[in-house]
């Protein structure tokens, strides 16, 4: 019975792994594609990578995008451990249960319905204080971290509550300050935590369709507003080189957030080896 479930088990996941992995495999293959048509293969060539680079137009989308990601990742972290802290290390407050309600919201809202917010709060402020006098780079991070802190915080959060409180505690008995705790103590041992937030909230920024074309504008395109205007025209085989460079660029900053995470996780035993040995 048991080597029946364990077999059961080993067949739906590698057809799970199969269904996820082959079709990015085949993207990769075929943007080696000499042929105009994706589906006709035409011989190996790395003609569409040329064309690629040459195209202004993907390039400045790309460029936009990774400036959106990268100061959406970096508050959204920041705002996120705020949160987090405050919920798990502030004990009973008044309005935390509110508080903890609005936080999650944005994992639960549809995203059209959180882009079309944010667009009636652009235009409301536009009208009232005449700012923003364009949408675009300013109006898309800020709907972006948004929804983004929301995703740091619940990653966060769950580190905070799992590790517990020993070695702060520790620290504080001989004499620590609360900000040397938590700068000393609390962030580095949620360092993990905190990479793959800001992992996350890249990854959701870079991402993101919908709620960023609610809030650009003329002139602001980003990667997915791009790539989704041309499939709509058609496939094309440039588009394949674009997604195979995007996949070797995932991959790589997954295998060094796993590095990170596990030279932190054998230092956190360490930690609480030395925290026992104080006590």
């Amino acid at each position: 019975m048991h080597g029946r479930r364990s077999r059961f088990l080993t067949v739906m996941i590698t057809l799970g792994l199969a269904f996820f992995y082959i079709p990015m495999i085949l993207l990769v293959i075929y943007s080696f594609n000499y042929s105009k048509l994706v589906p006709v293969w035409g011989g190996w060539s790395t003609r569409w990578y040329e064309v690629l680079f040459a195209s202004e137009e993907v390039w400045s989308a790309v460029s936009l995008s990774l400036k959106i990601a990268l100061v959406n990742a970096t508050f959204a972290t920041i705002f996120g451990l705020l949160a987090a802290l405050s919920m798990v290390r502030f004990g009973q407050f008044r309005g935390r249960t509110l508080f903890g309600g609005m936080l999650m919201a944005p994992l639960v809202m549809p995203e059209v319905i959180t882009g079309l917010s944010l667009l009636v709060l652009f235009i409301t402020l536009r009208q009232v204080f005449g700012w923003p006098e364009n949408r675009g780079f300013a109006t898309i991070t800020i709907a972006h971290i948004t929804f983004s802190m929301a995703y740091v915080a619940v990653t966060v959060q769950a580190r905070l509550t799992g590790m517990g409180q020993s070695l702060e505690e520790a620290a504080s008995d001989l004499g620590a300050k609360p900000f040397k705790v938590l700068t000393a103590i609390t962030i580095p041992r949620l360092m993990p935590a905190l990479v793959s937030g800001w992992l996350l909230a890249f990854t959701l920024s870079l991402d993101d369709l919908v709620i960023a074309s609610f809030v650009t504008g003329p002139g602001a395109t980003t990667l997915p507003i791009l790539i989704f205007s041309r499939i709509r025209l058609g496939l094309r085989p440039d588009i394949n080189a674009l997604a195979t460079i995007i996949i070797l660029v995932v991959a790589v900053c997954i295998a060094i957030a796993a590095l990170i995470m596990f030279r932190q996780q054998k230092r956190d035993l360490l930690d609480q080896q030395l925290a026992k040995q104080v006590k």
